[in-house]
């Protein structure tokens, strides 16, 4: 929840500093006082859009900060540890922005360190929703009604499970498209493979041989030097330099040898040192012996460099015509092997690619019917509750209806008890989300057929229904602010107490901050702040101050009869007031599924 909220150089607001109540938090004040400033700020937090025309006059950046709780935050928490904004001790996250006015961009801070905009917005959205007299756009998006009653129906899961076999039937799908494009030129591809194959084979390709060959033809291109070399190594070893009465490496060694071992019988402590000497000559022994063989399997064939091009020659070719290296090609020849075998079994590889789409479709149609099922059973209960809260909101005519229709499909998927409009052998069209096409309807008057809720809602009614859906829907909404600017414009005095009754009603799932015109809703607040709008220094200000019972009393009083007020006026704020809190202490000794029925179904 929003524990704390903090703004500097914000529109008319210079400094606020606002601590919250966890439950139902009510901002009151005249017209243009700076109340929907506050809701600005706010939506700056969540990623809205940043206007310099926000940076108050005067001064050079505009600050929002907010500190909310990650107690009723579940989904918060690990995104936070996904995105490296969470240490293990923190128990709060701090979001602030900071708006320029020269250049209007804006930086966004989490835990004090700095993010885009798109992980603003994704841990933003997840800790305060606004919802305006005018932002009810998504509830009379047609698009949006399936999502509305896959959460309220909790289908959600079983709707991911639909969506996993979706995919599992497309890629089936596709490798039967591509078997059947493949049908068309079969013939083709398995003389091309079979060549592919046969000419890879024919080259008699080894892993490693282009760097055996690169090491053969260096030692060609220099044969006489590599012959000299070794001659003049294995001379120096094994017969000496040349020279008349030249001794060799072996020979002189040797010598050595026989000179430490007289040694060693007169002093036996060099008997390590004969040892170290011995070993000497016969490793230089060994490797005389290692030269000796070298150079007499030394064979220098006029004719093997030519070998050797036409070797790297067709290794080339092979290259450039079916790509990268000798590893690489062999692994294509297994490649065209296998592409090979199925094309020369099309028949029964396609065959069982069918019976693959078949199971799958048949898992489903069964997931799909099922989810499609509780949807109905969902649309039906949320119809009943939405239509019990208009009554509660002085419109008991309101008839609503969740409606799922269904298109055909030659491709589709088999429901039992459902078909499209064309009949395609009852199979419907389907995606990730199944098979129901869901929209809203509505007769807001008695005599009038159910119509789409976009076409037919008027202001008021959407701002009632957008209240009725939002107390519904939040049973299941995982948003722990929510922020109402106004939601009761368009409803009249009677209806006033039902609207406080079901947004203090949210509290018991949400922290509710609501900005109103209406005395009734403000008697139901837990937390009443007033906004003002103060000239200081020819300056204007917008001020917020926390207002005690006897302040509350006065406000309500106000916003009855206006000002002066009168003692009539506060005695009719101080029953509405007591009143508020009557109910409120009623609900509080009611169980927990009583006290939230108030939200779908007043008791």
């Amino acid at each position: 929840m929003l524990l704390e909220l903090n703004i500097r150089d914000f529109a008319i607001i210079d400094r606020l500093n606002l601590q919250f109540d966890p439950g139902f938090n009510v901002l009151t004040g005249e017209t243009g006082a700076g109340k929907s400033i506050i809701i600005d700020a706010l939506g700056t937090l969540r990623g809205d859009k940043p206007d310099p025309t926000f940076v108050r006059a005067g001064s050079t950046v505009a600050r929002v900060e907010g500190i909310f709780s990650l107690d009723d935050c579940p989904e918060v928490a690990p995104l936070l540890q996904e995105f490296g904004l969470l240490d293990e001790s923190d128990d709060q996250i701090i979001v602030a922005r900071e708006i320029n006015a020269a250049t209007g961009r804006s930086v966004a801070r989490i835990n004090g360190r700095a993010v885009n905009t798109a992980t603003l917005k994704e841990i933003g959205g997840r800790l305060v929703d606004i919802h305006g007299q005018h932002e009810g756009v998504s509830l009379f998006n047609v698009k949006t009604h399936l999502d509305i009653l896959d959460r309220f129906g909790n289908l959600l899961p079983l709707r991911a499970e639909v969506g996993g076999v979706v995919d599992r039937l497309r890629q089936v799908r596709q490798q039967l498209d591509d078997l059947r494009r493949s049908e068309l030129r079969r013939q083709d591809r398995i003389e091309e493979l079979q060549y592919q194959i046969e000419e890879i084979e024919a080259a008699n390709l080894r892993a490693g041989e282009e760097e055996e060959l690169l090491r053969e033809r260096t030692l060609v291109q220099n044969g006489a030097k590599v012959t000299a070399l070794v001659n003049t190594a294995y001379q120096l070893l094994a017969e000496g330099d040349g020279a008349p009465g030249a001794a060799s490496v072996t020979d002189s060694l040797g010598s050595v040898v026989g000179a430490i071992d007289d040694l060693a019988r007169f002093d036996p402590t060099v008997s390590p040192t004969l040892e170290l000497a011995n070993e000497l000559l016969f490793r230089m022994e060994d490797l005389a012996a290692s030269l000796r063989d070298y150079r007499d399997n030394l064979e220098f064939d006029s004719g093997r460099m030519e070998a050797i091009e036409e070797r790297f020659l067709l290794l080339r070719t092979l290259q450039r015509k079916y790509g990268g290296t000798i590893e690489e090609l062999l692994v294509s020849v297994e490649a065209a092997r296998v592409e090979l075998d199925r094309l020369l079994h099309s028949a029964e590889h396609l065959a069982d690619l069918e019976a693959q789409e078949a199971k799958v479709l048949a898992q489903l149609g069964q997931l799909a019917g099922t989810l499609s099922q509780q949807r109905q059973t969902a649309g039906k209960e949320l119809s009943r509750r939405i239509e019990q809260s208009m009554t509660d909101l002085a419109m008991p005519h309101v008839k609503f209806e969740v409606s799922l229709a269904h298109a055909s499909d030659a491709r589709g998927v088999t429901i039992s008890g459902k078909s499209g409009a064309d009949g395609h052998g009852g199979r419907l069209a389907f995606d990730k989300t199944g098979v129901d096409r869901v929209e809203f309807m509505i007769s807001p008057n008695p005599g009038e057929p159910l119509k789409p809720l976009a076409r037919i809602a008027s202001g008021g009614e959407s701002a009632r229904l957008l209240l009725a859906m939002k107390s519904i829907l939040s049973l299941v909404d995982v948003v722990p602010a929510l922020v109402f600017d106004e939601v009761d414009v368009g409803v009249g005095g009677r209806a006033g107490s039902v609207v406080g009754e079901k947004l203090w009603a949210m509290t018991n799932n949400h922290q509710v901050l609501c900005i109103t015109h209406l005395p009734q809703v403000a008697a139901f607040g837990d937390a009443h702040y007033t906004i003002r709008k103060q000239i200081e220094g020819g300056r204007t200000r917008s001020a917020v101050t926390p207002l005690a019972w006897d302040g509350r009393i006065d406000e309500v009083a106000e916003m009855l009869d206006g000002v002066p007020i009168s003692e009539a006026s506060r005695q009719s704020a101080k029953t509405m007031l007591d009143r508020a809190a009557t109910f409120k202490r009623q609900q509080s000794k009611r169980s927990e599924p009583e006290q939230l029925a108030i939200i779908g179904d007043t008791q």
